[in-house]
């Protein structure tokens, strides 16, 4: 019998318009990985960062390779 991997399939983003940011909760330290719109400034949720695996996740799904950005 064989087992087959699932292959995670890459996401894509508009890179031209929107950026790869973290926003983070001053509240409660709840951070969200999403992008943030280069011309308007408007946050686009797309998951929420619980540990550093999450955040390896996020970076795998969109293929970003780059430091993320953190807003508040």
């Amino acid at each position: 019998m064989m087992f087959f991997k699932k292959k995670t399939e890459k996401k894509t983003y508009d890179k031209g318009d929107k950026k790869p940011v973290i926003k983070a909760s001053i509240c409660n330290g709840e951070q969200v990985a999403g992008f943030q719109d280069i011309h308007t400034g408007a946050f686009e949720e797309v998951m929420l960062i619980r540990d550093s695996e999450d955040l390896y996740k996020f970076k795998e799904e969109y293929g970003i390779s780059c430091d993320i950005d953190k807003i508040y």
